[in-house]
């Protein structure tokens, strides 16, 4: 969704679970290596998309190596959890702000 703040990660590729398909988006969108066991599962958001269902899995990523910067995206930004209800992010995206603000 092209202009719209979003959580880093992306669809699952064939035979890829969630955690191998986020610690490969982290890569490719911000340039950083993890492990599946420096993530955390936190939450999820379910939205009907038309004919599709999205399903959205928000983990929290807890350890990492080397330095943040966008790959993708025109820029990033740092943000406590209540600051995300101030962004333009997509519907589906929205549900998990309230969860990951009472988390932390």
């Amino acid at each position: 969704m092209a202009g719209l703040w979003e959580f880093p990660g992306g669809k699952c590729e064939d035979g890829e679970t969630p955690e191998a398909a986020l610690i490969r988006e982290l890569k490719e969108e911000l340039d950083i290596e993890t492990h599946e066991s420096c993530l955390a599962p936190a939450c999820f958001a379910s939205e009907a998309l038309g004919d599709r269902h999205l399903l959205l899995l928000l983990y929290v990523c807890r350890k990492w190596e080397g330095v943040i910067r966008p790959l993708v995206a025109p820029e990033l930004k740092w943000v406590y959890p209540r600051e995300l209800y101030s962004l333009d992010m997509p519907p589906a995206d929205r549900p998990l702000i309230g969860l990951l603000d009472a988390m932390i």
